[in-house]
C-alpha cells in the first residue's frame, strides 16, 4: 500500500471525523485502531496501541498540566482574582475607555498565573461585562477586549497548552514557556493602545469614566496587598524555570503551592473553595489527557506507514525556500484554526510539520512560538472559535454573536501582525530563552 493511500486513510480520515463534529479523543482513537490494524500487523498492531497509549499518560512531561490549572482553578474558586481586578481597577484613571483597558490588564495578570484561557475570558466577561453595558460602552469595545486578553493566557506562563504543544512536539517545554512572554507581553500593549485610539476616534463608544477618584494609600492599597502578592507566583513559576533550578514539573508544583499558600494567607482557602478547584482541575486534566491516550500513537501509525516520509520528501522536494514552506505551514494552521480546536490541530499537524523542521534545520522554539501564535488566533476566529462561544454563553442576550464577530476583527488583525513581526524577526520569540540560557 502507497504512502499516498496511508496519508489519505490517516490524515484524511481524522480531519473528515473532526469536521462532522466527532469528539477529537474518539476520533484519534477510532482512526488509531484502524492504522494499528492494517499496518502494525493485525492483533500485534491493536496490542502495541494500548501499550502505547498507557504509557503516554503516564508521562512525567505532562505533570505540569493539572498543575497549573490548579493555579488558575484556586485563584478563581477562592475570590482572589475579584480583589485582583479591583487593585488594577483603582490605579487606572483617566484613560479613555477606562473599564475595557482594565479588562486588559486584569486579563494580562491572569495569563500570568492561570493555565486556563475559558476561565479567564469566563470570568472577565461575567464579572465587567455587564458593568461596561450597564454604563453605556459599546457592545464591540466591551466585548473584543475580554475576548483577545483570553486569548494571550496562551502565550504568557503557565500555560497547558504551550505545556502539551512542548511534550508533542519534542521541543524543549522550558524554552517555549519563555519564548511566549514577549509575545504576550507586545500583544497586550498593543490591546491598549488600541482601546485608547478607538475610544478618541469615536468617543461616544465609552462614556467618560474616571471611576472613584483615590489618592494616597486608599489607591495604591489593594494593588499592594493583592496584585504584587498574586504576581509573585508568576515570578516564583518563571524565575524558578529560567534560573535553571527547577524543571517546568518541579516550577508547576511551587506554583500550585504558592497559589495555596497565598489563598491561605488571605484566609479564602475554605474547603469548598478546595473542593470546586479539584473538581475543575480533574474535568479539564481529564479531558486533555483523555484526547493525548487517542492521539498518542497516531504519529508512529503516521511513520510507520510511510506517510510522514513520504510527506516529507513531497513537501522539501520542490525547491521551496525554508521561509516559504514555513509561511504555508502558518497559513494550513490559521485555516484549520477556523474549523477544530487547538489539541486538533496539533494532532493533525505536528507528524508532518515536526519532521519538516528536523530537515531544514529550522529554530524549533520560533517554531513553537508561531505555533502558539497561530493556536491562539484560533481561540478568536469566526465562526467556532471557543472563546467567541464562551462570551455567548456569559454576554447578556442584548449582544447578538453578530456583534462578538465583528468586536473580534481588531484583535485578529493585530495577532496577524505579531505573527508577521515574529516571521521575520525570531529574536522576539528567541531572544529570552536564549539570554536565560
Amino acid at each position: 500500500m502507497s504512502w499516498q493511500i496511508a496519508a489519505w486513510i490517516l490524515l484524511g480520515g481524522s480531519t473528515v471525523l473532526l469536521f462532522i463534529g466527532m469528539p477529537v479523543a474518539l476520533t484519534f482513537i477510532s482512526i488509531n485502531i484502524i492504522g494499528a490494524w492494517l499496518y502494525m500487523g493485525g492483533e500485534i498492531g491493536l496490542m502495541q496501541l494500548a501499550r502505547n497509549s498507557v504509557s503516554s499518560v503516564a508521562a512525567f512531561s505532562l505533570t505540569p498540566i493539572p498543575l497549573f490549572v490548579l493555579m488558575g482553578e484556586v485563584l478563581f474558586h477562592t475570590g482572589l482574582a475579584l480583589k485582583v481586578i479591583d487593585g488594577i481597577e483603582r490605579l487606572i484613571t483617566r484613560v479613555p475607555g477606562r473599564l475595557a483597558v482594565v479588562a486588559v490588564v486584569a486579563g494580562t495578570v491572569f495569563s500570568a498565573i492561570s493555565g486556563s484561557t475559558i476561565a479567564t475570558t469566563a470570568m472577565l466577561g461575567s464579572l465587567m461585562l455587564p458593568v461596561m453595558l450597564s454604563r453605556g460602552y459599546h457592545p464591540r469595545i466591551a466585548t473584543g477586549p475580554i475576548m483577545a486578553i483570553g486569548a494571550v493566557d496562551m502565550l504568557i506562563p503557565p500555560s497547558a497548552l504551550t505545556v502539551l504543544l512542548g511534550s508533542l512536539s519534542g521541543i524543549s517545554i522550558s524554552k517555549l514557556l519563555i519564548g511566549g512572554v514577549m509575545p504576550g507581553i507586545i500583544l497586550s500593549v498593543a490591546f491598549v493602545l488600541w482601546i485608547v485610539v478607538r475610544v478618541r476616534i469615536t468617543p461616544s463608544w465609552a462614556p467618560s469614566d474616571t471611576g472613584e477618584r483615590r489618592t494616597g494609600w486608599a489607591r495604591w492599597s489593594l494593588f499592594v496587598a493583592y496584585v504584587l502578592p498574586t504576581l509573585s507566583i508568576f515570578g516564583v513559576v518563571v524565575g524558578a524555570l529560567a534560573a535553571g533550578w527547577a524543571t517546568p514539573t518541579e516550577c508547576a508544583a511551587l506554583g500550585s503551592f504558592a497559589t495555596m499558600l497565598l489563598a491561605m494567607l488571605y484566609r479564602r482557602l475554605t474547603w469548598e473553595a478546595v473542593v470546586k478547584s479539584l473538581k475543575g482541575t480533574a474535568a479539564i486534566s481529564g479531558m486533555i489527557l483523555f484526547i493525548i491516550l487517542g492521539a498518542t500513537t497516531f504519529a508512529q501509525i503516521l511513520s510507520f506507514s510511510g506517510a510522514s516520509n513520504g510527506l516529507v520528501e513531497l513537501i522539501t522536494g520542490h525547491g521551496l525556500s525554508t521561509g516559504m514552506i514555513v509561511l504555508g505551514m502558518m497559513l494550513m494552521l490559521i485555516f484549520l484554526g477556523i474549523f477544530v480546536d487547538q489539541i486538533s490541530m496539533m494532532m493533525i499537524t505536528l507528524p508532518i510539520f515536526m519532521p519538516i523542521v528536523g530537515v531544514l534545520g529550522i529554530d524549533p522554539v520560533w517554531f513553537g512560538v508561531m505555533f502558539l501564535i497561530c493556536m491562539q488566533l484560533g481561540l478568536l476566529l469566526p465562526p467556532h472559535g471557543l472563546l467567541l462561544m464562551t462570551m455567548r454563553g456569559v454576554a447578556p442576550p442584548s449582544v447578538s454573536m453578530g456583534t462578538i464577530f465583528i468586536a473580534v476583527v481588531p484583535y485578529v488583525v493585530m495577532s496577524l501582525l505579531l505573527l508577521g513581526v515574529v516571521f521575520f524577526v525570531p529574536g522576539i520569540a528567541t531572544w529570552l530563552p536564549k539570554m536565560l540560557g
